[in-house]
């Protein structure tokens, strides 16, 4: 029997209307100019279009080529570190605020899915403990949350497991009610269509090669030719390049693989996963997995592998992972699998803010879908010069690290050991 052929096109993008480019004449001049028509970029471009400044974003590649297609979709508080670490770290204050963040880029996600089409799912999720003591570790967690960063959490023990999860893979876990997801490509759609409703132009298949410092702002040269603008925000995150060489040294960019199940029918997806939600669990070697949009199928993802840019490649070690939690889906085939590339920080904390008068708003972490949108808005309220624009992240440093030029040679040994800790239970 030949093998099936596996489209490495993200399911999300299966009959979704992307735009075609077209030869669209260039501006010379405007007010901001932005890089990366993801949902970082678009979301910034609504704002400073609404408030009346003359808007272009130029995308390098094609709309839903970057990771704003190619994420898990799903919508969860967001900051990595733990308030106790923060506050350790910055203090009680600062920390409270951080964390706050996180929470408020939700609540706001959550209000824009009022009013854009994005196939918003507020069915929870489900954090799988992967060891015992990583189980006890959650029930003091949620037993004990920060006054004012409460979550509601409840906690499913071993023998209950099965009301969440047909798996006898982890021991227990913790359920976040207020989790959500969204379809990735509808929600790219609907920004882009919001921002271009406030007036922005967007522009993919046109790479900016260069930005230079001018009397009046930037002169920005792309392969279209050069065009003058005021303000510059970069909001390439994963994929940020040589563009800005200071940019580069502080976001990691790494893989997120996932791959897509045939269909298996509602009714098989309802018996492996009972009420629909987001799956993680407490590995360092993230993998997470929900069903698709249309109920159908399991969506599967995780760090298969660091810099394999062939998303086939890595089909057989997420197969295996999968296999391992749901041994009941040995048999099925895989119909797509794709790769995203998100941008990590050393603090593991997204940043923004201005350097050399370029405006940045990246490093989310692997929690995009929430906070790209949110700190879209907030960087371009900055450019504008409102209040609200305000961040606790404005006064954090963004870290690099010495010899660190883009090409994180330190991943191959971290990840080796947390895999290693993973195996052992630690």
């Amino acid at each position: 029997m030949m093998p099936h052929k596996i489209s490495s096109t993200p399911l999300w993008m299966d009959g979704a209307a992307m735009p075609q480019s077209f030869d669209q004449a260039l501006p010379a001049q405007v007010d901001v100019l932005v890089i990366g028509a993801g949902y970082t970029g678009l979301a910034a471009a609504h704002e400073t279009a609404a408030a009346g400044r003359s808007t272009l974003v130029l995308d390098a590649g094609a709309i839903g080529a970057g990771c704003s297609s190619r994420n898990g979709g799903q919508v969860a508080y967001s900051i990595k570190p733990t308030y106790e670490e923060l506050k350790a770290k910055h203090g009680a204050d600062l920390a409270f605020r951080i964390c706050r963040e996180g929470l408020d880029a939700v609540a706001y996600l959550r209000s824009l899915a009022v009013q854009i089409d994005c196939g918003w799912r507020e069915s929870g999720g489900f954090c799988g403990a992967h060891t015992p003591r990583h189980f006890r570790q959650m029930v003091r967690d949620a037993e004990s949350q920060p006054r004012g960063l409460e979550q509601r959490i409840s906690i499913v023990s071993k023998a209950q497991q099965h009301e969440e999860i047909a798996s006898d893979f982890y021991h227990g876990g913790s359920v976040y009610h207020d989790d959500a997801s969204v379809d990735p490509t509808r929600m790219l759609l609907a920004l882009l269509r919001r921002a271009q409703g406030s007036g922005a132009t967007v522009v993919d298949l046109c790479p900016v090669t260069a930005v230079q410092s001018s009397a009046d702002g930037f002169e920005v040269l792309t392969s279209r030719g050069t065009i003058r603008a005021r303000q510059v925000l970069l909001a390439t995150n994963g994929y940020s390049g040589p563009l800005s060489p200071w940019h580069r040294r502080r976001v990691i960019p790494i893989g997120s693989y996932q791959i897509a199940t045939e269909p298996l029918g509602a009714a098989r997806i309802r018996s492996l996963l009972p009420h629909a939600r987001n799956m993680a669990d407490s590995r360092r070697v993230v993998v997470y997995f929900r069903p698709s949009p249309d109920g159908e199928r399991i969506i599967f993802g995780g760090r298969a592998a660091l810099a394999e840019t062939d998303p086939l490649a890595c089909v057989p070690r997420l197969r295996q992972m999968m296999d391992r939690i749901f041994p009941q889906l040995q048999a099925v085939r895989i119909t797509h699998a794709w790769v995203g590339w998100v941008a990590y920080t050393f603090d593991t904390l997204p940043h923004l803010g201005c350097h050399d008068g370029m405006h940045y708003s990246m490093g989310y972490c692997g929690q995009g879908v929430p906070m790209a949108p949110y700190f879209g808005r907030r960087i371009a309220q900055q450019m504008l010069g409102l209040k609200e624009g305000r961040s606790a992240l404005d006064e954090l440093q963004f870290p690099s690290r010495p010899y660190y030029h883009g090409k994180p040679w330190f991943l191959a040994p971290s990840v080796f050991a947390y895999r290693m800790i993973d195996a052992v239970g630690l």
